[in-house]
């Protein structure tokens, strides 16, 4: 695999061209925030919506509760599936076992296709070993760049971890940082300690990882603050996703630090923070693209026999950076909730 930090790959130019032409004819799919219940969105009839016969699709994730970022993976997965004729069935569980129960029923459902995440990638290889053995295709998006070949997916839907963690402790060389935290909010999951080891592996400063209750933003805040009053060499926080980034200002002005703050992934708000200056930049890996190509790859699939990269290649839709020079750009579509 070419690990070279691009920040707009070639390898997802065509599929990004077909994405962008398809959303003009995909109308928008009602849904509520995702938990533990399965719910089923795409039912209504939208214009411009393939004639094919009717499929369903499984959407299984490791969304914690209160995790803005997952909002945005699904409206993309609803407005493929609403192009592509597509019953979408959404279940999200933080822990393992929720998640790879919910394939199973999948299964027992006989859908025509499972999207899935591999946060914990050992915990759902049975699994998915019984998906592909009753002939159901399953995709990857978003965690699990490492494993999805071994696991038997067909395709595969997101950024390089380990470079776009790579990619970011280069941008903290740039910026003249000497120590940075980096906050984990889930232990365990391995695209989160991959961020976290890419950026140790370039930043030539000092670094260390600081766990917290990502599902308690709280506690969230406190830990963060007691850490840089602890540590007051701390002058970066690099946080994994928007909503810790956002919290992370509030317990750096409570601490009374001069730290910066830096994150990956992005959402509206975020892009606000980085225009007012509060935080620095973001690592973006489009989730709303990851959505709609894990669903619309299956719709490929099963109806025209098309898979990305040979089965062999992951599609990447990131690491690029948001930062105050293009952040304008972006806000509108992260205002829409595509990016």
């Amino acid at each position: 695999m070419d690990r070279t930090f691009h920040p707009r790959s070639r390898r997802i130019a065509p599929l990004v061209a077909l994405a962008a032409a398809s959303a003009l004819l995909a109308a928008g799919c009602s849904s509520s925030s995702g938990g533990k219940k399965s719910e089923e969105s795409g039912d209504g009839a939208a214009a411009g919506k393939a004639n094919t016969p009717r499929m369903t699709v499984a959407l299984v994730t490791h969304q914690a509760p209160g995790d803005t970022f997952w909002d945005i993976v699904r409206k993309g997965a609803e407005a493929a599936a609403a192009k592509d004729n597509i019953k979408l069935v959404y279940s999200a569980d933080p822990n393992a076992g929720g998640q790879a129960n919910f394939v199973q029923n999948a299964i027992d459902q006989k859908v025509d296709g499972i999207a899935i995440t591999l946060a914990k990638p050992d915990a759902m290889k049975d699994v998915v070993g019984k998906a592909t053995s009753a002939g159901i295709p399953v995709v990857g998006l978003n965690s699990g760049l490492s494993d999805w070949k071994k696991l038997g997916l067909t395709e595969f839907f997101g950024q390089d971890e380990t470079v776009a963690g790579e990619a970011l402790g280069k941008r903290l060389n740039a910026e003249g940082a000497k120590k940075a935290v980096c906050v984990v909010q889930e232990q365990g999951n391995i695209g989160l300690t991959q961020r976290c080891d890419g950026v140790k592996k370039t930043f030539s400063g000092t670094t260390e990882n600081l766990y917290v209750n990502g599902t308690d933003m709280p506690s969230v805040k406190s830990t963060i603050t007691a850490k840089l009053k602890q540590d007051t060499a701390i002058d970066y926080v690099v946080t994994l996703g928007a909503p810790y980034a956002l919290t992370s200002v509030q317990s750096v002005s409570d601490a009374g630090s001069k730290a910066k703050i830096a994150t990956f992934d992005l959402n509206k708000d975020l892009t606000g923070a980085i225009s007012k200056g509060t935080i620095q930049f973001a690592v973006d890996q489009q989730p709303y693209l990851q959505g709609y190509l894990a669903i619309d790859s299956l719709w490929l699939y099963k109806n025209n026999g098309n898979y990305s990269g040979g089965g062999e290649q992951p599609v990447l839709t990131g690491p690029a950076f948001v930062d105050k020079s293009n952040v304008d750009a972006v806000a509108g579509f992260a205002a829409k909730g595509t990016r």
